[in-house]
């Protein structure tokens, strides 16, 4: 009796315990998932204004900008009804 005792109040305590710990990982997780939603949507934001400002535009992306608009040649169509 005395042995099954002991091994229901170990039960208990270790129940106790991981309930304790599940709960603190669970609120910490939670507040770094929240703490990503909010720099995600301070991150969306746009100015108030309608403007958009752009930082920084990366250098290999202005070069093939730029080689991108040279002109072109107009193409004359006809429109063709079924």
């Amino acid at each position: 009796m005395k042995y099954i005792i002991i091994i229901l109040g170990i039960g208990w305590l270790l129940g106790q315990l991981i309930r304790y710990f599940l709960r603190s990982k669970l609120a910490r997780f939670a507040q770094q998932v929240n703490e990503a939603a909010r720099e995600q949507q301070r991150a969306q934001q746009r100015p108030s204004n309608g403007d958009i400002n752009v930082d920084h535009i990366p250098r290999q992306h202005q070069q093939r900008r730029q080689k991108d608009i040279k002109g072109g040649e107009y193409v004359d169509y006809e429109e063709v009804k079924d």
